[in-house]
């Protein structure tokens, strides 16, 4: 596998200029995976404009000031993605991996207080020694439960970097949820039935929202809310 990756060649969910240069930093092998995902260098120079070349980000990231998910990360190729959580202690900014409504990977300035959890959809379960379970969720992350009460598709919302279960948004009718794939990628909407596909084809999930009334698969549905959205999504601002 290439350590390198030419601009035009890029994930399409990168918000980069394509023809400016050549090179683009490409992301290792970690939590996400390289379609979805932002090198951290990126997320310094590209995103937040820190500096202007590469070598400037790594000097900056290797001295271990910025944070994903509350932990200190040093390699600019460190992959952030989907509900990642990206802090700037001595600038006291805070930002949130969101996917906005064309696709692309957008960073979302959020509070202080905001940035101290995520959420985690549940991808799969695994049953262990001593009737434990183990989730698996969708940013490479497992957590261990005595009890279980928790589905498929569920989203937990844990503190970082400590893991702590806060609260859960059940993946069922009425919860509301950020679409994550598919033509209404971005938008927010309520989940109004959950379809049973008696085949190989995936569960179909119907949803509304304000304007219209739409289907798509359940990979695509990450709950995010009861009654509304319980993060800030593209475009709010934050004081």
């Amino acid at each position: 596998m290439s350590r390198h990756i030419k601009r035009l060649a890029a994930p399409r969910a990168l918000k980069i200029e394509r023809k400016e240069e050549k090179w683009a930093i490409r992301s290792t092998c970690g939590p996400h995976p390289l379609e979805r995902s932002i090198p951290l260098g990126l997320v310094v120079r590209d995103y937040i404009k820190l500096c202007d070349k590469a070598s400037e980000a790594k000097k900056i990231i290797g001295k271990g000031e910025f944070l994903v998910d509350g932990k200190p990360r040093k390699d600019i190729k460190y992959p952030c993605g989907l509900m990642d959580v990206i802090s700037i202690p001595k600038l006291k900014k805070h930002y949130r991996v969101l996917l906005d409504k064309r696709g692309k990977l957008t960073l979302v300035p959020v509070s202080e207080n905001e940035a101290k959890w995520k959420f985690c959809r549940i991808e799969d379960k695994t049953i262990l020694k001593g009737k434990k379970t183990q989730l698996n969720l969708h940013d490479g992350r497992n957590i261990l439960v005595d009890k279980d009460t928790y589905k498929t598709n569920d989203t937990l919302k844990i503190s970082i970097p400590d893991q702590k279960i806060l609260d859960v948004f059940p993946f069922k009718e009425g919860t509301t949820s950020m679409i994550i794939g598919g033509t209404h990628i971005g938008e927010i909407a309520v989940i109004d039935k959950v379809e049973i596909t008696k085949s190989s084809m995936p569960n179909v999930v119907h949803l509304k929202n304000k304007d219209e009334k739409f289907q798509t698969i359940k990979d695509y549905v990450f709950p995010v809310g009861k009654n509304k959205p319980e993060l800030t999504l593209p475009g709010v601002e934050i004081e």
